[in-house]
């Protein structure tokens, strides 16, 4: 669907499906991007199945599509005339929606081909569905592919494909060993069982011998990582070589050094069937015969437009376009520049020019600004694949525990991947904090490191590598990732002490390092400041302080996360080459004013919706689990959209952990007040310039440098988040909490959060067992956890009936229950135990978490919201997350159904 939005052209998430669908279906459907189509001339409905209206034998309505797409382009001008911008037709509107949305379709390609170590540029571009080869041309231009091939029956293709397949069966069996000459002999014994049986199978569906080929595999991994990689036989029978050439594809490194295990052995029985043939068509004798013109719009304007029936050509043909090639189950688009050749299968071929460049301007354009939207998340999300994809930790490269962002010059941020929000908001204040302490001595090839809450970092765990992109010796953008480390030292394994009083007890402090000088890791350097907490004198009375226990993990995260920052310079520099820096900064600055007029707009609403005076205050508070008080008056002026989010009456620093630094409260209200904004619009620093933060200094929100802080980021931050909403009265509680679970010894730390209950709002029901709020990290696969970790994964189920009954329910929590197979050192850290999420507008509230610890016997020992253990084997923790909040009353129909 088509939304114009906040200055902005939006094309989706939502779509019209087949009923109503489009507007020219004659259904009094939704404006979407096949009548923008329709409109340009690239479907033409001479052409196209008469299967629409109530009797379902009309043509598409073009008159429906056009007066819809006018009706919106009014509201352009409208908006644009506000912003002294001229005046678009309904042709450059139809235009402009298709480039919105051939960038959309492009990110998420961009996004898996980065993860998967592929250069895009060297490849074909393969394009199927009836709508894919209208767009087909002006994608893989934007890819830089120069080369489309689209099937005959590209319409069909699945349905087709399905008919034509061959019948494959697949046999598998597990195998734990290492990878060497033995173990590849005991596979081969492995192999022949598996393979008599696939061909028993295949034979018994009727297939001759002769029609059944096999292909074997080998399933692995290195030694200490989680990602197996499915080997097919090489010719040479070297499993390593082809193992180690595919890992450094996908991953971009190798880990020389460590064993290969096989972790199973596989085998593909293929019965060939006897359904494919392949087509032949005749070869060409002279020109290709046109079936009908039409004139269709581009970038140049309307242009006369040839139309050829598929059906009708021969192999060797060449069209150049502008041309539509018409088939009874597709349109396909040939852009100006581009020449389709048919091929002897009858498919079609596209050789892809370059086409003409627009001349792009430093003013705003409301096309151009979505686009440059897009490519700003874009730069962020391929950040994130490329720290996904070569990270080593569990924590990373499994539970996603990590976030990239974007920032202009002065280290305010420009976009971000949906990563997260408790990272996103406050990793601009860590990027200034770099900019004031090194800015002016930096040079190509350095990058920063820093972890520490006084120079905006979240919590100690949360590591944040900073690197300036460079154009002539000037700092042009800076790129940054942050990820959780599952152990930096500190007086407890996974560095989430509940019991920290102090900030040394977390783990090692980073303020400003450089972790790499002139293109040189700084192996040595950080490793001691990683190590340097075990070397401090121990305090009387209070656990010994150790170094990082997983230096190794720590030093290969570290790498990864500079080598997405060096992806996302690579991406920054192509924009800058493309389309100038002059014209890269002003869009900067363009995407910050659109979020910062959004959120004044919808302030200036919210306030009006709720009967607010001109310039009018709302309060809210809540308490932490100790009774700490988070108390915010909420002042809105609605004349200029603006508000005040003040903090006094919030309790004073907390002797324990639950102090967050004055950037998780910023986090929280960024994060806040972009998800009042109903419409897709980038989260930057443009949505915070209508907002002033006031915090009382020497308050739990803004502790001292020394005061321990590893609470606040994962538990604090949840129940601010929860306070703003409430003064906003969109949202009852949530289950206000991660959960954060850890387990350990002197050798390795594990760190997981655990999901609960969403609260509920006005016309929503909450959702059950998820991450809510500041945070959208995954659960550790159960057979990932049991295979690196000396634990049994006993149960991980829904709570059922523990989130608040409502006019809309509160989502229920999670149970998850670790039996321990080895001595360790267990804590959890969660909130939630003491105050239960409430409810909203008459709601009931969501039931409190419960932490047991249960011992060989079965006795349960109730932990506290915040506790450590030393478990033995056999005995068992078991995590009983919050719901959340109901809103509203319940009637009594309602009580019963619940």
């Amino acid at each position: 669907r088509l939304f114009f939005d906040n200055g902005m052209f939006l094309v989706g998430p939502e779509s019209a499906g087949a009923h109503p669908g489009p507007v020219c279906y004659r259904k009094e459907g939704y404006l979407t991007v096949t009548d923008a189509n329709l409109v340009l001339g690239r479907i033409q409905p001479n052409h196209f199945p008469h299967i629409f209206g109530p009797t379902e034998d009309q043509p598409l309505d073009v008159e429906a599509a056009c007066t819809a797409l006018a009706g919106l382009t009014e509201e352009i001008n409208r908006c644009s005339a506000a912003a002294g911008l001229p005046p678009m037709t309904v042709e450059e509107a139809a235009l402009g929606f298709i480039r919105v949305a051939n960038e959309v379709m492009v990110r998420p390609i961009r996004e898996i081909s980065v993860m998967r170590g592929f250069d895009i540029k060297a490849h074909i571009l393969a394009t199927f569905g009836g709508a894919g080869p209208q767009h087909a041309c002006a994608i893989a231009r934007t890819l830089g592919i120069s080369k489309i091939f689209i099937h005959r029956f590209s319409g069909i293709l699945s349905a087709y494909g399905m008919g034509m397949a061959d019948v494959v069966t697949e046999r598998q069996q597990p195998c734990s060993a290492v990878l060497c000459p033995q173990a590849l002999k005991d596979a081969e014994a492995v192999f022949k069982q598996l393979e008599e049986a696939a061909r028993r199978e295949l034979q018994d569906q009727g297939f001759s011998p002769d029609a059944v080929d096999t292909t074997r595999f080998l399933n692995l991994r290195y030694h200490g990582t989680d990602t197996a990689i499915m080997i097919c036989r090489p010719e040479d029978n070297d499993y390593t070589k082809a193992f180690r050439a595919v890992y450094r594809r996908e991953f971009g490194f190798d880990l020389f050094g460590r064993e290969i295990l096989i972790d199973d052995i596989r085998i593909r029985a293929r019965g060939k069937s006897e359904n494919l043939r392949r087509i032949s068509i005749p070869k060409a004798h002279g020109a290709p015969p046109v079936l009908d013109t039409a004139q269709c719009y581009f970038e140049e304007g309307r242009q006369k437009t040839l139309i050829y029936d598929l059906e009708k050509l021969a192999a060797g043909h060449c069209i150049n376009g502008p041309a539509i090639l018409i088939h009874h189950t597709s349109t396909i688009l040939i852009e100006p520049d581009c020449t389709a050749e048919i091929t002897k299968n009858g498919d079609v071929e596209i050789k892809v020019g370059s086409g003409t460049r627009e001349q792009i301007g430093t003013t705003l354009d409301p096309v151009q600004l979505s686009i440059f939207s897009n490519l700003f998340m874009s730069i962020a999300e391929q950040m994130g694949r490329m720290l996904q994809k070569t990270a080593i930790s569990t924590n990373i490269k499994e539970r996603l525990d990590f976030s990239c962002a974007l920032f202009g010059p002065d280290g305010e941020l420009v976009a971000n991947a949906p990563h997260l929000p408790v990272h996103l908001g406050s990793m601009s204040d860590a990027v200034k904090a770099q900019i004031q302490m090194q800015g002016s001595g930096l040079t190509p090839g350095d990058v920063l490191v820093s972890n520490h809450p006084a120079a905006g970092g979240s919590h100690l765990p949360d590591i944040t590598v900073i690197t300036p992109v460079f154009k002539n010796d000037q700092v042009i953008f800076w790129v940054a990732a942050r990820g959780h480390h599952a152990d930096i030292g500190g007086i407890s394994p996974g560095s989430m002490p509940p019991n920290s009083r102090r900030l040394e007890e977390e783990g090692a402090c980073i303020t400003s390092f450089k972790l790499v000088e002139n293109g040189i890791f700084q192996e040595e350097g950080i490793s001691k400041l990683l190590l340097a907490p075990g070397k401090l004198p121990p305090t009387p009375g209070r656990p010994a302080i150790w170094g990082t226990r997983l230096l190794a993990d720590n030093i290969s995260d570290l790498k990864a996360q500079v080598a997405a920052n060096q992806k996302g310079i690579e991406l920054v520099l192509e924009m800058v080459d493309h389309y100038g820096l002059d014209v890269v900064q002003a869009y900067m600055k363009h995407v910050q004013d659109a979020a910062e007029e959004a959120v004044r707009r919808r302030l200036s609403a919210l306030s009006a919706s709720k009967g607010m005076a001109e310039r009018d205050t709302i309060r809210a508070s809540d308490y932490l689990d100790d009774g700490s008080p988070i108390a915010l008056s909420l002042t809105i002026d609605r004349k200029d959209g603006s508000a005040l989010f003040d903090f006094q009456g919030t309790g004073p620093q907390i002797w324990g952990n639950c102090n967050a630094p004055k950037a998780v409260t910023k986090s929280a209200i960024l994060y806040c007040v972009r998800c009042l904004i109903e419409k897709d619009l980038p989260l930057n620093h443009g949505c915070l310039i209508p907002i002033t933060v006031n915090i009382p200094k020497g308050s739990l929100l803004d502790p001292s440098a020394e005061a321990a802080v590893v609470g606040g980021n994962v538990l604090t931050s949840q129940r601010i988040t929860d306070v703003v909403l409430k003064a906003f009265g969109v949202a009852a509680a949530s289950q206000g909490c991660m959960n954060n679970f850890t387990f350990g010894n002197d050798r390795f730390g594990y760190y997981e959060t655990i999901a609960g209950g969403a609260g509920a709002g006005p016309t929503w029901h909450g959702q059950t067992g998820v991450h809510t709020h500041m945070t959208n990290t995954r659960i550790t696969d159960p057979e990932i956890l049991e295979r690196r970790y000396p634990i049994i994964l006993r149960e991980f189920s829904i709570r059922r009936g523990s989130g608040g009954r409502g006019r809309f329910n509160g989502g229920d929590g999670l149970v998850r229950e670790v039996e321990f197979l080895k001595p360790l050192n267990v804590a959890i850290l969660s909130e939630r135990r003491v105050f239960a999420p409430y409810g909203l507008e008459g709601g009931e509230s969501g039931s409190k978490g419960v932490n047991l610890f249960i011992r060989k016997d079965g006795t349960s020992i109730c932990m506290g919201a915040k506790n450590e253990i030393i478990a033995q084997p056999g005995e068992r923790f078991r995590i009983m997350s919050p719901g959340g909040g109901g809103f509203g009353t319940p009637t009594v129909n309602e009580k019963n159904t619940n």
